[in-house]
């Protein structure tokens, strides 16, 4: 078991960390990703990967831009979403918020995009696709090879760098609503004092997020669990 942290004093201690271009700082880096992230950020880059990503926010709000089915969107986050894999998304966030970002580790045969449009379309100005490993090192530095390319200084694509093949299709789904957290606390009560726990998104998605309530709950998996506490003490045991 991994040791228990205080998150208010972890965010409070690493806040330094919170830099611009990106701003996000790991706490946890295994088979699940977690992150927290700060802002001001200054991106113009849209992200793609392959699989979910759940963002949380801490303090404050913020605008995730994203592209669905081939136009843009603007989606306001004040709690919880979960993003759809394959869904290019830039997520834009003000000075003195704190958001919470989970993603799983990638799996060798994998591959993540960083992608900028021209502006105010959706025609590819640049991009770059590879395996990332560490999210908190591998997106600087192509952020910094665009803004030193010659289409950032010109806003338009250059014959002489070539789009790849993408290796998947863009997810055609709809995002959902993001949703505020604490009503939908309110709205569950009931079956979260049964015992049991309740799936916060459903089955048709990936990413498994359960709220339980007060009671025993027994669980094996092959994979990570990050347990947020969120109200009064629990006792965790590996058996």
């Amino acid at each position: 078991l991994s040791r228990c942290i205080n998150k208010p004093q972890w965010i409070e201690e690493n806040k330094h960390a919170f830099n611009p271009p990106v701003c996000n700082k790991l706490m946890h880096f295994r088979q699940l990703n977690i992150m927290f992230v700060g802002g001001p950020n200054t991106r113009k880059d849209y992200h793609i990967e392959e699989g979910e990503e759940l963002f949380f926010q801490v303090k404050g709000d913020m605008c995730l831009k994203v592209v669905e089915n081939g136009k843009h969107k603007d989606v306001m986050l004040l709690q919880m979403f979960l993003l759809p894999a394959r869904i290019p998304h830039s997520p834009q966030r003000r000075a003195d918020t704190v958001g919470l970002v989970v993603e799983r580790r990638r799996l060798p045969s994998e591959t993540d995009c960083l992608r900028y449009y021209v502006d105010n379309s959706t025609e590819l100005l640049f991009e770059r696709w590879f395996h990332c490993e560490d999210l908190g090192t591998q997106l600087v530095p192509v952020i910094t090879e665009f803004m030193k390319s010659k289409q950032a200084q010109t806003g338009r694509p250059d014959p002489n760098d070539v789009f790849r093949e993408p290796p998947f299709q863009m997810n055609s789904l709809n995002v959902m609503s993001p949703f505020c957290f604490k009503s939908w606390l309110v709205k569950h009560r009931a079956a979260l004092s049964g015992g049991g726990g309740v799936d916060l998104f459903g089955a048709q998605f990936e990413t498994e997020a359960v709220v339980f309530g007060a009671g025993l709950t027994a669980d094996t998996r092959q994979s990570d669990a990050w347990i947020w506490q969120l109200v009064r003490p629990s006792l965790v045991k590996p058996f």
